[in-house]
């Protein structure tokens, strides 16, 4: 009895997520379908044309913000929304010498360390950056993401690190 209790709540739970996920107008030159809420800032899924070919990245840190700030300073690399916005440029840049843009992005893995001055993740920060780049009126897609909080990255000055998979027109 308690297993056909558990199966009837999860099917209700399924069903009822895939009533409230609809497809997003996205005008993707590559030909993708974004699935999920329209309030949301992030796809809940997506479906890739056949016979398309991937962009990945590997996981992208920032650049020095103040390069005449002292190592181990918030100013050297700055906030979480600093770094977050470097990291983003840094990828817009690598993905137009492949042809490409964040109209492309298909999804996003996004690592949140704790900002060690702060003595906190700041998730605000890296929405807010994320915010001037997707889902906006000039680049409508929303890609899949996932944001996860992390222990540390390779310096305790560093807070965000970011990957991408972007789909060829």
């Amino acid at each position: 009895m308690k297993k056909i209790t558990f199966l009837g709540m999860f099917l209700v739970a399924f069903c009822s997520q895939l009533v409230y996920s609809q497809q997003l107008e996205t005008n993707a030159p590559n030909g993708l379908t974004f699935y999920g809420t329209a309030s949301s800032p992030i796809s809940s899924g997506a479906v890739v044309p056949a016979g398309k070919k991937y962009f990945w990245s590997s996981g992208i840190t920032c650049g020095v913000a103040d390069s005449t700030a002292k190592e181990g300073t918030y100013q050297r690399y700055g906030n979480t929304k600093v770094q977050a916005e470097s990291i983003l440029k840094n990828l817009l840049s690598t993905l137009k010498k492949q042809g490409l843009s964040f109209k492309d992005v298909l999804f996003m893995r996004v690592y949140l360390a704790p900002d060690k001055f702060m003595g906190k993740t700041d998730y605000q920060g890296w929405f807010d950056a994320y915010g001037q780049y997707f889902g906006t009126k000039e680049n409508p897609i929303k890609p899949c993401r996932s944001t996860l909080g992390i222990a540390g990255l390779v310096t305790a000055e560093k807070f965000v690190e970011i990957e991408i998979v972007a789909v060829y027109p």
